[in-house]
């Protein structure tokens, strides 16, 4: 059948074993939705299933990066015909509804969405050796829930909203775009509900989701509607678990020392795992076509940074030549994925999606907007400091902080996929990026999947 189904219809063949976006009318496996998940086991197996959806293209392997780096002032696609000319489109703001990357985006989104959906619908029902455990694994569910839609929203604006599993596929036709004000509501509902159940982070969890967080995504949800006081008390409980801290900015992404206690949320890959299928792709699609190291060739070149990016960064920060290099031809890059050893689309380096870093910059932006100058610095010269740059000593009126946390933000966050969204969120896009196109602050909807329901309508200028 044909691929680009609603997504609605295609994860209903949802087989556990398998990460394939066909639908399958009648799967070659006993393991289907409908007749498994009968026990802690099986139960296992589908929570697997959820997190292996982070992994696929559409998500962190390589296109929510891109979408929340290329819209914004600090990378740039080298090569943007290459590749169907999906991330050229990102960078030079002409997405087309026809966009294979929007559509994995959407897909792949929509697959985890339900593969969650199945679990928190059924999990209650079964009987876990330890109820913690059980507890732990449905926390996991609405966290990846919540962080699918937060993608989806801040990319897309109003989309389906789905939370219960999808029984019969027929029932979803003709289902509209739920608005953005009530998508929000079930975000936060899901991440408050997830705080509650999940354990603190410990020796044996480093990997799963904890309860830091779903605090800290919160805290950024909170942040993007601008809700200060209370994206301050979440990223607060965050700080006061002391549970992260900040280590040493040429440790934070090595490959020796993952899971490290800077890192509160990960998609982990592995190089050399099944035939190569378990790396990252990061490296291949985002490095400069010239970078070549340890034998690897084929980078694409769709994620270079620009030279008065690059040039931010003095001789004293320590993040210089080690988040981001340049190649002899002084053309600079992301230097926090890890060269492949095996082939070119098989990084181990995991994805990081939330970091403690992070969470200070956000407080000190709060802090800030709050009008408590001091406690913004302090949050600030957290970062600085670690960055070997000393503490903060320009102007302390609430626009020049503002400029320096921001800076720091570029400079810390580069290639993490924060940039697209921090500018929206402070509603900064059009005037740092030249854009006077409403309609280019969202992405078009996938044009296969309004062909499939045409009651989804298309964004406007689309």
């Amino acid at each position: 059948m044909k691929k680009y189904l609603y997504i609605l219809i295609f994860v209903m063949a949802l087989v556990v074993t398998s990460c394939e976006k066909e639908l399958i009318q009648n799967p070659n496996t006993s393991k289907v939705a409908d007749n498994f998940y009968t026990n802690e086991t099986e139960l296992e197996e589908a929570v697997n299933a959820v997190f292996a959806t982070l992994q696929l293209t559409g998500i962190y392997n390589t296109a929510m990066p891109a979408v929340g780096e290329l819209p914004g002032e600090d990378a740039y696609d080298e090569t943007p015909a290459n590749d169907g000319g999906v991330y050229g489109m990102l960078d030079d703001f002409n997405v087309i509804p026809q966009s294979e990357l929007i559509a994995d985006v959407w897909e792949d989104s929509y697959q985890g969405i339900q593969r969650a959906n199945i679990v928190i619908n059924r999990i209650q029902d079964i009987e876990f050796a330890e109820e913690a455990t059980k507890d732990a694994r449905k926390g996991e569910m609405l966290f990846i829930r919540a962080m699918l839609y937060f993608n989806l929203v801040r990319t897309f604006g109003d989309v389906p909203l789905v939370i219960d599993e999808v029984a019969n596929p027929q029932d979803y036709f003709g289902q509209t775009r739920t608005p953005v004000s009530e998508v929000y509501p079930q975000i936060i509902s899901d991440l408050d509900e997830a705080v509650g159940l999940l354990p603190a982070r410990n020796d044996d969890n480093k990997g799963r989701v904890v309860k830091t967080a779903a605090q800290t995504l919160l805290g950024k949800v909170y942040l993007t509607l601008k809700d200060y006081a209370k994206a301050k008390s979440y990223l607060d409980a965050v700080v006061e678990s002391k549970t992260h801290k900040l280590i040493a900015a040429d440790q934070v992404f090595s490959l020796e020392n993952e899971l490290n206690d800077e890192l509160i949320f990960v998609v982990q890959y592995a190089s050399g795992l099944s035939s190569n299928t378990e790396g990252s792709d990061a490296y291949r699609m985002f490095n400069p076509t010239g970078r070549v190291e340890e034998n690897m060739t084929g980078t694409k070149g769709h994620g270079v940074l620009k030279p008065d990016f690059y040039a931010l960064y003095t001789e004293a920060d320590a993040r210089k030549d080690v988040y981001v290099k340049t190649l002899e031809s002084g053309l600079a890059f992301n230097n926090k994925i890890a060269v492949p050893t095996t082939v070119v689309a098989d990084s181990g380096s995991d994805w990081v999606v939330l970091r403690y870093a992070d969470v200070l910059l956000m407080l000190a932006e709060i802090e800030n907007e709050l009008g408590n100058g001091a406690e913004a610095i302090d949050y600030l010269d957290e970062v600085r400091n670690r960055a070997n740059l000393g503490a903060y000593t320009g102007a302390t009126d609430k626009e020049s902080v503002f400029g320096e946390i921001d800076l720091q933000r570029r400079l810390e966050l580069v290639w993490e996929g924060h940039r697209w969204f921090d500018l929206l969120r402070q509603g900064r896009a059009k005037s740092v990026l030249g854009i006077t196109d409403d309609s280019k602050l969202l992405l078009p909807l996938p044009a296969s999947q309004i062909a499939a329901d045409p009651a989804l309508v298309q964004n406007p200028g689309y």
